[in-house]
């Protein structure tokens, strides 16, 4: 791991510094991705039908409920790192104390509500009658793990703000490897295990997580890292109504993001659907590979909020213009070499989610030529939102993925079907997406986003805000402070020059 617990992301070479910054992030969304493939290889293969339909059901629920508090975890990345930047590590305490006691708070209303309402929520959503115990018994302990997954996603949060991506990549490498350890032992009951069958594969989803979140507590308290809160210091867990609003207020329109891309993900399902089972199954394939082709955008995204956050909070507004430019060219060239042999190799790739002699294969070649490379102009736009991001301006992000997916996606994927057929759904992916870069580009040029600020102006009684210098007639972007001895002054920023 590091040697130092904290990056200073304000100083050194740009490019470098975001992609090495940035690495650790795709690892464990790959990392992730394949978790999912294992476990639902042994449920599906030594399960059944419908024990594996009983954790797709379950999981896609477990997905919305960690998609919701994403946007949280953001904004408390966010504000970590503007802290961070602007060396104030008692800012950066406080935001942890404040941020660590609303997710706690809010994962156990989860496990406590969710629990008991597991069958009607599967009910609800359709779930088949012949899974719905299997899906039961799995959910049920999935929100018995929901503290966990979401506190640990709360921790490794803030390690990124800090400037921190490798520690949280090795603490998301072991709950993988527990995860596939744990999987087939509990649910053949091999060894001294107990046969836990379907309710096994999330028994070990609740003890591999809670044996890494475990161990990442403990290696922040052996290593006396800055943000670790002691015995003595409980008090910075009180909340402040500044940082829980900031957390709400800013988070939930990042999480939305999220959510408003999964609901259009379903509406171009639905068009897919009636073309039949050999077009789905192509579409089906595809997804597989765009998984991966959409990681490098999404890593480098998170990177560029969290780098340009650390250097808003240092007012160092010329790094945050070049690590835009960095972030555009990294997601470039990562997923230009990931587009490249997917192109190229078509046939083999797409051939490996397909059975041997599938009519489909040729279809998904087709559709896969048309839109594969629209994930250069999405993750040039995810890039520009989370610098955009980085000072607190998450509404316009909302609105232009909103305008690119259901104003451009599907309208053109829906209206044009009568002229191009199915080729009209696979023409709205790069129409959308070229759109979404064109008004992000133009909001990064011409909006407002560097005026943004993650906190209100007014602050509660006890805390103040302290803004850093303005650098080059750029405005601040505040943090919140208390007003007490800082355990690390904060110096005048320097100005870049140009």
């Amino acid at each position: 791991m590091s040697s130092s617990p904290t990056r200073d992301l304000t100083q050194g070479p740009i490019a470098s510094t975001l992609l090495v910054f940035a690495l650790p992030i795709l690892a464990g969304n790959v990392l992730q991705s394949l978790n999912g493939s294992v476990n639902a290889m042994w449920v599906g293969k030594y399960l059944g039908e419908a024990a594996l339909t009983a954790t797709a059901n379950a999981n896609n629920i477990m997905f919305l409920l960690i998609g919701l508090v994403f946007g949280v975890g953001m904004a408390a990345t966010i504000l970590i790192a503007q802290s961070m930047g602007a060396k104030n590590l008692t800012q950066a305490r406080v935001v942890m104390g404040s941020s660590a006691t609303f997710f706690g708070g809010v994962s156990i209303l989860v496990a406590v509500v969710g629990y008991p309402l597991s069958r009607h929520i599967l009910q609800w959503m359709g779930t088949p009658e012949t899974a719905l115990p299997l899906a039961e018994s799995y959910l049920r302990v999935i929100f018995l793990a929901m503290p966990l997954l979401y506190l640990f996603a709360f921790v490794s949060a803030i390690l990124r703000g800090a400037g921190d991506t490798r520690t949280p990549f090795f603490f998301l490498l072991l709950v993988v490897v527990l995860d596939v350890i744990l999987n087939p032992l509990l649910i053949f009951g091999l060894g001294p295990f107990p046969q836990m069958g379907i309710t096994g594969a999330a028994t070990a989803t609740l003890i591999s997580n809670a044996i890494s979140f475990v161990a990442m507590l403990l290696w922040l308290y052996r290593r006396k890292h800055p943000l670790w809160i002691g015995s003595h210091e409980l008090h910075f867990f009180q909340p402040r109504t500044a940082i829980i609003k900031a957390l709400i207020v800013k988070g939930l329109p990042m999480g939305a993001q999220m959510v408003m891309i999964s609901l259009a993900m379903l509406m171009v399902m639905t068009m897919v659907n009636s073309y039949g089972v050999e077009t789905s199954s192509a579409y089906g394939a595809a997804l597989q590979l765009w998984t991966y082709v959409q990681m490098p955008a999404m890593a480098i995204g998170a990177a560029c909020s969290s780098m340009a956050a650390q250097n808003v909070g240092a007012g160092r507004w010329a790094r945050v213009d070049g690590t835009a430019r960095a972030g555009v060219l990294c997601n470039v060239l990562l997923t230009g070499a990931l587009i490249a042999p997917m192109v190229l190799l078509d046939r083999q790739v797409l051939g490996l989610f397909l059975p041997t002699g599938s009519e489909a294969l040729e279809t998904a070649r087709h559709l896969n030529h048309i839109a594969v490379g629209s994930f250069v102009f999405f993750g040039v736009t995810f890039v520009i939102s989370g610098v955009v991001r980085s000072t607190g301006a998450v509404i316009p992000p909302l609105i232009i993925l909103g305008l690119a997916l259901w104003g451009v996606r599907v309208p053109v994927a829906h209206l044009l079907q009568p002229w191009l057929g199915m080729d009209a759904i696979w023409w709205s992916f790069p129409a959308s997406s070229i759109c979404a870069m064109l008004m992000s580009l133009g909001y990064y040029r011409w909006g407002r986003w560097r005026e943004a600020r993650m906190l209100d102006s007014s602050p509660q009684e006890g805390e103040t805000v302290a803004t850093p210098a303005e650098v080059g007639g750029q405005p601040p972007a505040p943090v919140c402070a208390l007003r007490q001895p800082l355990a690390v002054q904060t110096p005048v920023p320097v100005p870049d020059k140009g």
